[in-house]
């Protein structure tokens, strides 16, 4: 009898930021070092080739006693990133300091000013729509694909330490929605609310999503009938009409996970290889 066996079907990359010239993901970045209350973190942002690279030291806010911030910032209208709603953001990045623990990105959407929505992360009136998460970069020369699911993102968070004041899973209206990600206008890179030396390489940033389908298996009833449903199974998206007895034999291969298919038998005419 079919079973119910979910299969890749593809995948959704959305390029954001490239630093390679292209045209629409190309943007210029500035460095923002921490400017409160006589915050003395500091950084520089450069261009390596095709990399972008955050270089800098994030230190205790003296007044404060406590880690300020350093972030490289670019507006724009950034692609439209809603079809990776149910997936990330993933960035290629690769860093000299991994162990630093601080690292952090975020993207604004929203109809105000993102410099204030990014300023104030949802405690101060009219600054929410400025999404933030915080990543860790692997430990390695090489560059490293890093995903942070956009569950992870919120636009509720402290402006003091960058930490989460309130979670998408705690509150619904602090999670990135595919509208929200439909029209991004800021992208900022931040070292926030640790000390430490900061050395961030970056290749590229995109939105990515992994869809996954199912061969769902025909109720008895719909067995009885000669009747199977296979649902967006390598693009079969119609009812399958099935014999009144059938076995995965009986099946064309198109309709099969491959794990279903039977042995090949090479001394058959194959009409669907012919």
């Amino acid at each position: 009898m079919l079973t119910a066996t979910p299969f890749l079907s593809g995948a959704v990359n959305v390029p954001l930021v490239t630093f390679d010239g292209a045209a629409g993901t190309t943007f210029k970045f500035e460095v923002l070092n921490d400017p409160v209350m006589g915050g003395r973190s500091h950084a520089k942002w450069d261009l390596s080739g095709d990399v972008g690279v955050l270089d800098g030291e994030v230190v205790d806010v003296p007044s404060l006693k406590a880690p300020g911030f350093v972030t490289a910032v670019a507006n724009g209208k950034f692609a439209d990133a809603s079809s990776a709603a149910s997936g990330g953001l993933t960035l290629h990045v690769r860093s000299t300091t991994a162990s630093y623990m601080g690292f952090r990105v975020s993207l604004y959407s929203g109809a105000g000013s993102g410099e204030y929505a990014c300023a104030g992360g949802g405690g101060i009136p009219f600054s929410r729509g400025c999404f933030k998460a915080k990543y860790t970069v692997p430990v390695g020369s090489d560059f490293t694909p890093v995903f942070v699911p956009f569950a992870n993102f919120t636009d509720l968070w402290s402006s003091a330490t960058g930490e989460p004041t309130s979670t998408c899973a705690e509150d619904k209206s602090a999670c990135l929605s595919a509208s929200k990600l439909h029209s991004i206008k800021r992208v900022e890179l931040w070292a926030e609310g640790v000390d430490g030396k900061v050395h961030l390489e970056v290749k590229s940033v995109s939105a990515t999503a992994t869809t996954a389908t199912v061969v769902e298996a025909p109720s008895e009833a719909e067995g009885a009938a000669g009747v199977g449903l296979v649902k967006a199974c390598r693009g079969q998206t119609e009812p399958m009409r099935l014999p009144s007895t059938y076995s995965p034999a009986a099946l064309p291969p198109a309709a099969l996970p491959p794990a279903a298919l039977p042995p090949a038998d090479n001394t058959t005419p194959d009409p669907f290889h012919a």
